[in-house]
């Protein structure tokens, strides 16, 4: 039979082992705080964001920024702004985004209204199947009213394929691009989502509107937790590491008695 090694407690740490110790627990845990209470502000941030875009989307449609604020227009005070306006549709100059919808894989339709100032706004009338023609109904040349919601441009396509404007491939919306490729000229910087039925959009076989996704994730209030729970540990870790220590300080005062 074997005998069982004799394992040998270690001593007390050196006060410099306990010193980095110590700054470390508090650079941890002071870290972790941070980041926790950075969680709780934006939780709060994204509340009041969430209640602005929602008293927007429902509140009566407004004239949207014209020529001369265009310049001012931002997401914080603009973007998913109900809005109307009246024009003529460019149906000739339209262009198709590629989408992915509830509706299924197609595209968006993206029309230039030319208002009476003679400036021009994109106006994302739906969404439409590959193989979707137009049709006399959605090819209005009278002048037509379109209510929707403001939309910033996409210039970069954030995680979307970069456009090909000289192949005609689009996968974002990005008005300036658009535009340039269109030869449209005093375009408004964002585009307007067309609510479902709005005019210009009537018939069967016309793009369907009203299909914008307005979701704000808001995992926050899990994230402060989670940082705010790690600080904890952090703190209990620390508590562990003092109690030890003293414990072997303690044990280790009889033996230097005894050898002096």
């Amino acid at each position: 039979m074997n005998a069982t090694p004799h394992v040998t407690e270690r001593g007390p740490r050196s006060g410099a082992a306990l010193f980095f110790l110590s700054l470390l627990g508090i650079i941890l845990f002071v870290g972790l705080l941070g980041l926790g209470t950075w969680q709780v502000y934006r939780r709060a941030w994204k509340l009041d964001l969430i209640a602005r875009v929602d008293q927007r989307v429902h509140a009566p449609p407004v004239a949207p920024p014209g020529p001369a604020q265009w310049s001012n227009v931002t997401a914080a005070s603009d973007e998913y702004r109900h809005v109307q306006l009246t024009g003529i549709l460019l149906n000739d100059r339209s262009t198709r985004v590629q989408a992915s919808t509830d509706l299924g894989v197609g595209f968006w339709l993206l029309t230039p209204l030319r208002t009476g100032d003679g400036s021009v706004v994109l106006i994302n009338r739906g969404f439409i199947p590959p193989d979707w023609k137009p049709g006399t109904s959605s090819d209005p040349t009278n002048p037509v009213t379109i209510t929707g919601l403001l939309r910033l441009s996409e210039p970069h396509g954030r995680f979307l394929r970069a456009n090909e404007p000289a192949a005609n491939r689009w996968f974002s919306r990005d008005v300036q691009a658009i535009a340039a490729a269109r030869g449209l000229s005093r375009t408004a910087p964002y585009f307007v989502d067309a609510d479902a039925g709005t005019a210009g959009s009537h018939g069967n076989d016309a793009p369907v509107g009203g299909l914008t996704v307005i979701a704000f994730p808001n995992n926050h209030l899990v994230y402060a937790i989670t940082w705010y729970l790690l600080a904890l540990m952090v703190l209990l870790a620390a508590r562990r590491v003092w109690r030890e220590e003293k414990r072997l300080r303690e044990r280790a005062r009889p033996s230097r008695t005894e050898a002096r």
